[in-house]
């Protein structure tokens, strides 16, 4: 076709050869489709490079990757000019469906969503952000969850290589946020994909933009051009080979130059001089089986010089990762070292797509340590790279090996969104509006109303999609309904999402309660003609550590008012002479170290103390075989606390003179009040179940406090029990009645 010969915009027939390479003609037809089409789409400029030009460019990094017709037919139509609004986006992937089927359609659409990600994050700075490791990890996952396609990834790949070339052709360096993200983001997942040709290009040249003048500076230390460095590699092949044939070894035998960002990073991570490198060349030996390995080492050892320092025998001593091969480093006959790398095609394999792949120790960097990925993620990274593998593995016109029954990637648990200022947010798949903005900020979560998705308004329940720019639309002030806890409305699939929304209610029903007692109290203490009594020395008085305690006490009639008598006596008339009781509490005076009696119907014992009265705190409810403290309060004997509770903690630091060390008694024949929560989805005979289970079990029940709200219902049992056993037996039971939660002590 004439269209196929256009010079002017690099579609010429060197061109044409080399796009079209191993496809049949159903294949070729296809693409020179997508260029009639595409030509003219291709009037603007991007950023210097003109688009006809870029798309030539990246179908021929794509066609020597051995991609299928589908992907360069891709390819030339998603470098056109993009469509901004979503109706003509949605009337263009309909249009493509229908001329180039919708293998074709669905990767341009994925295509364009990685290329608006990329440009968001740019944008904003966030790919910039060099040290902000999980942050870019969260760019680079999220770009292959959207790309369900490896195609598409190697698309966008092809299309930034060919960006650098332009700029590095033209000789003019491309803004720093584009060279800084293809170190960041590009060039890791190249190498996670074990693209090597396309990694080592991208490492180059966006190095040769950052650090122009240390590129110079290592580009002079090396004596050759690098075209030179891989002629001389070639021969130190051909050499080798030759030499194994001699010896009736059956071998394969690679080699590289190593590039000019590779060795900076060594120096640097190291701080090697260059002098010190011994892998500016190094050749890989792969044989059948681990004997041959050793002989091929001795034969490499007869015929160069070796660098003793540098052998290392990980096949007799494997690294912890698992990796095994043998390495050393040896020297010509002019004294330049290169390495060599012998292993067997099993320990190859390992090596290459196993736990020790190249990438977890590459990019774990200067600290030396492995990088520590997802499982899952791993996995389809590994299969992706089998891919290529196997891609390159085709003979000259064959079919292409990556197509699309092969280059699908599995399901993942996780996606990826964004927020307005395209940072990346990791949530679990079907996530909601609701979920993105509790993991933004609990506040934000609390006053969310609203959502756009892409500047669309959705519901709150709307399962996110990776690569989706999300923007929560909130309330100035207010709280989360309790219709986002009813699993059945799919407003919150998050566990930390819902656990924030039950802490905001359970904090808003502890105000409830300090509301309700506050007010139970000032009118009482109307009712006495006390009310410029000091609220907080009141609650000491009582017992309590603050006067929120006592009003919670109060509201859950768990504090009577009429023991405010005793307190209001004691505090008209402090010169009383004190009882019996209060005269015991001078310890120094009645103390008997070995001596302890049992409290009164309470089964705790007072150490060193005769028949001194002792009470259950009703804050905590202890109950054996609880840890127990006692605290001496004005006038009613020794309040017993569990050792963790918070009031007794903050007595202690404030009275440590009125601590007094109690502990458990004879309680065989004691029954002791215990309060038992219960969080059940609210259902007719609910109560019925839970009464039956405590008539079951032979416990008597002395207070329940019931509440329903929005279908949840959350209630409170005082039970009266003999000992932690029968505590924990009836919470198991209670947890195991239809529709409850959750079943706990208080």
């Amino acid at each position: 076709m004439n269209t196929l010969q256009s010079t002017d915009t690099g579609f010429d027939a060197e061109w044409r050869q080399l796009a079209l390479a191993g496809l049949d003609d159903e294949g070729r037809a296809l693409v020179e489709r997508a260029l009639t089409w595409s030509l003219p789409q291709y009037g603007q400029i991007n950023a210097g490079e003109s688009m006809a030009a870029h798309a030539a460019g990246t179908v021929s990094i794509l066609a020597k990757l051995h991609t299928d017709a589908t992907t360069r037919a891709a390819a030339l139509i998603a470098n056109t000019a993009p469509a901004r609004d979503p109706n003509t986006l949605r009337s263009l992937t309909d249009t493509l469906a229908n001329e180039f089927g919708h293998d074709v359609a669905r990767l341009v659409r994925g295509y364009r969503a990685l290329l608006r990600v990329s440009v968001a994050a740019r944008e904003s700075g966030e790919s910039q952000k060099s040290d902000d490791a999980p942050q870019t990890e969260k760019l680079r996952k999220m770009m292959l969850a959207m790309a369900a396609d490896l195609r598409i990834v190697l698309m966008r790949l092809a299309s930034r290589l060919q960006t650098l070339r332009w700029h590095a052709s033209a000789k003019q360096p491309p803004e720093r946020p584009l060279a800084r993200e293809t170190l960041d983001l590009y060039s890791p997942l190249a190498n996670r994909l074990g693209v090597w040709q396309i990694k080592w290009e991208l490492e180059d040249l966006a190095f040769r933009f950052l650090e122009p003048v240390r590129y110079k500076e290592i580009a002079a230390l090396l004596d050759d051009k690098r075209a030179g460095r891989e002629a001389y590699i070639a021969s130190v092949i051909k050499h080798i080979q030759e030499t194994l044939q001699e010896h009736g070894i059956k071998a394969e035998v690679t080699g590289r130059a190593k590039h000019i960002y590779s060795i900076w990073n060594k120096m640097r991570t190291k701080g090697l001089e260059f002098a010190d490198l011994h892998d500016i060349h190094a050749l890989r030996i792969v044989v059948d089986d681990e004997r041959t390995c050793y002989a091929v080492l001795a034969l490499i050892n007869q015929n160069y010089q070796v660098v003793q320092e540098e052998f290392d025998d990980y096949i007799a001593r494997p690294k912890p990762n698992g990796y095994r091969s043998l390495h050393t480093v040896v020297v010509d006959g002019v004294h330049r070292p290169f390495e060599i790398q012998i292993r067997t095609h099993e320990m190859h394999e390992f090596a290459e797509f196993g736990v020790a792949a190249h990438w977890r120790y590459k990019e774990a960097g200067a600290k030396g340590g492995e990088e520590r990925a997802d499982s899952e993620y791993d996995r389809r990274l590994a299969w992706m790279r089998q891919l290529l593998a196997w891609g390159n593995d085709q003979i000259s016109g064959a079919e292409p090996a990556i197509d699309a029954d092969h280059a699908k990637l599995g399901e993942d648990d996780r996606i990826y969104v964004l927020t307005p200022q395209a940072r990346v947010v990791d949530l679990p798949r079907g996530a909601t509006p609701v979920d993105f903005a509790y993991h933004v900020h609990t506040d934000l979560g609390h006053r969310c109303r609203g959502a756009r998705v892409d500047g669309h308004i959705v519901s709150l329940h709307t399962p996110l999609r990776t690569g989706q720019t999300v923007e929560i639309i909130a309330a100035k002030a207010g709280g989360p309904s309790r219709d986002w806890l009813n699993p059945q409305h799919g407003y919150l699939v998050s566990p930390r999402s819902r656990a924030k929304v039950r802490q905001w209610f359970n904090a808003v029903e502890v105000q409830q309660r300090i509301a309700q007692g506050q007010a139970t109290l000032e009118k009482d203490l109307q009712r006495r003609g006390r009310t410029a009594v000091n609220l907080e020395q009141l609650a000491q008085e009582a017992g309590f550590a603050r006067a929120d305690d006592l009003y919670i006490a109060l509201a859950k009639d768990e504090f009577s008012l009429r023991q405010f008598d005793a307190i209001f006596a004691r505090l008209d008339n402090p010169d009383a002479e004190p009882d019996a009781n209060e005269r015991d509490l001078v310890l120094t005076q009645r103390s008997r170290p070995d001596s302890t009696e049992r409290g009164a119907r309470s089964g705790v014992l007072v150490v060193g103390v005769d028949s001194l009265m002792t009470q259950l705190a009703r804050c905590c409810r202890p109950a054996p075989p609880d840890a127990i403290g006692g605290f001496v309060t004005r006038g009613r004997g020794v309040s017993v606390h569990r050792s963790d509770c918070h009031n007794f903690g903050a007595l202690a630091r404030r009275h440590p003179e009125r601590i007094i060390e109690v502990s458990w008694g004879d309680t065989q024949e004691t029954l002791y009040p215990v309060d038992v929560h219960v969080t059940a989805h609210d259902r007719p005979g609910l109560l019925r179940d839970l009464s039956e289970v405590f008539a079951r079990l032979k416990l008597n029940v002395t207070g329940v406090n019931t509440l329903s709200r929005q279908s949840l219902a959350r209630m409170v049992f005082t039970l009266e029990v003999g000992s932690g056993q029968e505590l924990t037996k009836a919470l198991g039971v209670l947890e195991g009645v239809d529709g409850v939660l959750k079943a706990q002590r208080r």
